[in-house]
C-alpha cells in the first residue's frame, strides 16, 4: 500500500469506513463543513455508503500509526476527485499527495483522460496551491464560485 514506508498507510476504504470519512471531513480546518451542511448538499453517510456499494464512488483511507489521518474519493462516472481531506495534525507528511496519486491512478486505469476537481477559492486557502504543485491546472470557476482544476491523465 502507498506510503507505508513513510509512516502512514493508504488503503481502500469500504462502507465500514464511512463514519471515519465523515469524522475526517467534519474535522478539517480549511473548507470546513458540518454534517448538517454536507447533508444540505445531499452528502450523507447513507448516500456515500450507497455510492461506494454501487461502485459509483471509490475511496481510500490514510492511516498514520493506526489512526485515521485522511481520505480521498473519486466518482467513476464524473471522472472527478470528489474529496481529498487530511486532518490538520497529519498535514505535511505527504499523505495528501499519496491520496491524490491513488485517485489519479484509479481514474487513469479506467480510461479517464482528463480528471477534474473543485476546491474553495477563499483567500488564504492552501488547497489551490497544493493542486497546482501536484500538476493540476486551474480551469475556471464552478457555478458556486469554487475553483475548477483539471489534470491530464495521459501517460
Amino acid at each position: 500500500m502507498a506510503g507505508s514506508q513513510s509512516g502512514f498507510l493508504v488503503r481502500p476504504a469500504g462502507i465500514a469506513d464511512v463514519p471515519a470519512l465523515f469524522r475526517i471531513r467534519t474535522a478539517v480546518v480549511e473548507n470546513a463543513m458540518t454534517t448538517a451542511e454536507l447533508a444540505a448538499l445531499g452528502i450523507t453517510p447513507s448516500s456515500i455508503a450507497a455510492d461506494l456499494d454501487r461502485g459509483e464512488a471509490v475511496a481510500w483511507l490514510a492511516l498514520c500509526g493506526g489512526q485515521e489521518a485522511g481520505f480521498s474519493m473519486v466518482r467513476s462516472a464524473e471522472g472527478d476527485v470528489f474529496a481529498l481531506f487530511v486532518l490538520p495534525t497529519y498535514e505535511g507528511r505527504g499523505i495528501g499527495r499519496a491520496l491524490l496519486r491513488e485517485a489519479e491512478r484509479w481514474l487513469a486505469d479506467r480510461g479517464v483522460v482528463e480528471a477534474w476537481l473543485c476546491t474553495g477559492a477563499e483567500p488564504g486557502l492552501r488547497a489551490p496551491g497544493f493542486y497546482r504543485a501536484a500538476g493540476w491546472r486551474e480551469a475556471g470557476r464552478m457555478p458556486d464560485g469554487q475553483l475548477r482544476f483539471v489534470r491530464s491523465l495521459r501517460g
